[in-house]
């Protein structure tokens, strides 16, 4: 068996989205199909089956981070510490500067429908896909959006093979890395709106961002109650945005 083209394969996802189309591709926290354009991510939001009030996250990492997202010292260093000094994945939900060059080449309806209430969310540090694939559409002005790749509902694949049939008759790729880092925890990323410390999604690593956030910066996470009474992490309905 040949070793994984991380390089190779980012640079045909984003040929892929340049081109209007969808991808599926693998991260720490599990499969997303993602997209550039409006026309993709509505393909991929349909195939989904998704309600129309839900929002996409972008793919990030803190470059992205610190020029798209207006934030707090405090806050920019609370994300820093989870990232850089932990390690961690880590969906972040911050207000937005709204004319950055990426943001306005997705177009007003993709944004309209990626971002909620002024805010975006951004995905970090989710592995060595992510991260890869993020540099070359970042080099290239390309934005990259999208959400866990399963039917709504139906929980986040963390292998490709699981990935639903429906989802991948409108990929026009798929990066199958097998097996993903964080399968055990059988949900997507946490997410967290850093402006006001509230919970929107427990997701994968959420004890040990808990654990970190107390032990800087002081600030109390509430207590994930389980995957079987919470499997979707999110813990008010009203917060099912972002998915």
């Amino acid at each position: 068996m040949s070793r994984l083209d991380i390089s190779g394969d980012a640079r045909r996802v984003v040929a892929a989205v340049k081109a209007g189309g969808v991808a599926i591709i693998p991260m720490d926290v599990g499969y997303a199909g993602i997209g550039g354009c409006h026309d993709a991510l509505m393909r991929f939001f349909h195939a989904k089956g998704r309600g129309a009030h839900k929002r996409n996250a972008m793919l990030g990492n803190l470059a992205l981070h610190d020029e798209l997202h207006l934030l707090d010292a405090r806050g920019r260093d609370m994300v820093r510490c989870l990232v850089e000094d932990h390690d961690l994945p880590v969906a972040v939900v911050a207000g937005f500067r709204e004319q950055h060059p990426l943001l306005r080449a997705l177009g007003d309806e993709a944004l309209a429908a990626s971002t909620d209430g002024g805010t975006l969310a951004m995905l970090l540090n989710a592995g060595n896909f992510l991260r890869a694939v993020t540099e070359e559409a970042t080099a290239q002005g390309q934005p990259l959006f999208g959400s866990s790749a399963n039917l709504t509902g139906t929980g986040t694949r963390f292998r490709a093979a699981d990935v639903q049939p429906e989802i991948l008759a409108v990929a026009d790729v798929v990066v199958d890395y097998g097996l993903q880092k964080y399968n055990r925890y059988r949900r997507s990323s946490t997410m967290i709106d850093f402006r006001t410390m509230e919970v929107i999604r427990i997701g994968s690593c959420y004890e040990v961002i808990a654990e970190a956030l107390k032990r800087h910066f002081d600030v109390e996470l509430p207590p994930d109650p389980g995957l079987e009474a919470l499997p979707s992490g999110h813990l008010r309905e009203a917060q099912r945005v972002y998915s």
